[in-house]
């Protein structure tokens, strides 16, 4: 498993599209579903809009995310980056936050390798 991380709009996708060749790869936006055939050129975009869905549904997502790993370990998560900045007044949105983060740390620690995309530019972190 790779993951990407950036900001918003900083062209992540793209990025892994051109550098792993990954044209023609299955793009799961935003969800990961467990029925899906498992696939060695597998991408998941919006990691992060996943973990909130599944918060906002009273879902584990940590739980889900081994689950889908496990039938797709050689995927690339794409995920933006929510850490930074003011941190929300309101509680789900530092709960999403918090969980988030502590997702990506474990992700990246299993990682085969982690990038940071910035202007469509990538820097290996790991």
């Amino acid at each position: 498993m790779k993951l990407v991380i950036g900001g918003y709009a900083q062209g992540k996708l793209d990025y892994v599209k051109e550098n792993y060749d990954m044209q023609d790869s299955v793009i799961l936006d935003g969800k990961i579903e467990m029925t899906h055939v498992s696939c060695k050129k597998m991408i998941v975009n919006h990691l992060h809009s996943w973990v909130r869905s599944s918060l906002e549904q009273g879902k584990c997502p940590e739980e889900e995310i081994e689950e889908f790993l496990g039938q797709n370990p050689d995927c690339i998560l794409i995920s933006d980056e929510v850490g930074n900045g003011i941190v929300p007044m309101e509680p789900f949105e530092r709960e999403y936050r918090e969980r988030l983060g502590r997702i990506l740390i474990r992700l990246a620690k299993r990682a085969e390798s982690v990038e940071r995309v910035i202007c469509g530019i990538g820097q290996r972190i790991k």
